[in-house]
C-alpha cells in the first residue's frame, strides 16, 4: 500500500516530467524570426536607400479600387459630364438592372437623399430644407433642383458634386456609397419631373388611375 508521503512524491515527479517536456518542446526560433517589419533597416544591402519599406509600383491598384467604368466611379465619360446612368447598380446587396428597374432605384435614392440630403436641400429639392429654415445660410442658400440651370445639368454633374462637394457643400463620398450617389441622382431627376409637369396625358392619367386603384387599401384590410 503506497503511503499518502509517498503519493506526494510521485505526483510531484510526474509534474517535473511533464513541465520538462513542455519547455524542452519550446525554442526561440519562434520568437526571434529572421523577418522584416515596416520600417526597418534594410541589413541586406539590396536596396540602396537603406530601408525595408518599399514603394508601391507604378499603376499598382489596390484590390476593390480599381476604376474600370470612368462613367460610373466619376460622372465624366471622355472628359465630359456623363447623361447617362450605370447599366447595373448594386443597392443593399442587390444588383439592380437600371434599364428594367429603375423604380427599385429611386426608392434606394429616396431613402438615401432623406438621409443625406433632405436636411438642406428639402424634401422638395427645393433648398429649403430644416437647417436652411432655421437660419443657416451662409454665403447662399443650398441647391434648388427646380431650377432651370440644374433641370438641364447631366446627371454625372450631380454624381460629381456629391463626390468632391460644391461651395459650401461638403463631399459625401465617406458617407454615401458611389453606387447610392447615383441611386440619390436618379431620385433628384424624379423629383425634377415631378415639379415641373405642365399636363398628364390621358394615357399618363389612366396609369395613374391604375396604380392607385392597386395601392388603395382594400375592404378586407380593414377587418
Amino acid at each position: 500500500m503506497v503511503k499518502w508521503g509517498s503519493r506526494q512524491k510521485v505526483a510531484k515527479l510526474s509534474i517535473l516530467v511533464f513541465a520538462s517536456a513542455v519547455v524542452s518542446g519550446c525554442h526561440t526560433d519562434m520568437w526571434y524570426q529572421a523577418k522584416v517589419t515596416p520600417w526597418d533597416q534594410d541589413e541586406s544591402g539590396i536596396f540602396k536607400d537603406g530601408a525595408s519599406s518599399r514603394p508601391i509600383p507604378k499603376g499598382a491598384v489596390a484590390q476593390g479600387w480599381d476604376k474600370l467604368d470612368d462613367a460610373h466611379s466619376t460622372g465624366f465619360e471622355n472628359g465630359k459630364l456623363t447623361n447617362k446612368f450605370p447599366a447595373k447598380l448594386t443597392l443593399d446587396g442587390e444588383v439592380v438592372d437600371t434599364n428594367t428597374d429603375m423604380v427599385k432605384v429611386m426608392k434606394r435614392g429616396k431613402e438615401r437623399f432623406h438621409i443625406a440630403c433632405s436636411h438642406c436641400h428639402g424634401e422638395l429639392g427645393d433648398g429649403n430644407g430644416m437647417i436652411t429654415q432655421r437660419g443657416f445660410v451662409l454665403k447662399r442658400k443650398p441647391a434648388n433642383y427646380h431650377t432651370d440651370r440644374l433641370r438641364q445639368m447631366p446627371v454625372g454633374h450631380f454624381f460629381d458634386v456629391m463626390t468632391h462637394g460644391y461651395g459650401i457643400m461638403l463631399s459625401q463620398a465617406s458617407r454615401v456609397e458611389p453606387d447610392d450617389r447615383w441611386a440619390i441622382v436618379a431620385y433628384i431627376r424624379a423629383l425634377q419631373s415631378s415639379q415641373h409637369i405642365k399636363e398628364f396625358s390621358p394615357e399618363d392619367k389612366k396609369l395613374m388611375e391604375e396604380a392607385a386603384k392597386k395601392a388603395a387599401p382594400t375592404e378586407e384590410a380593414h377587418h
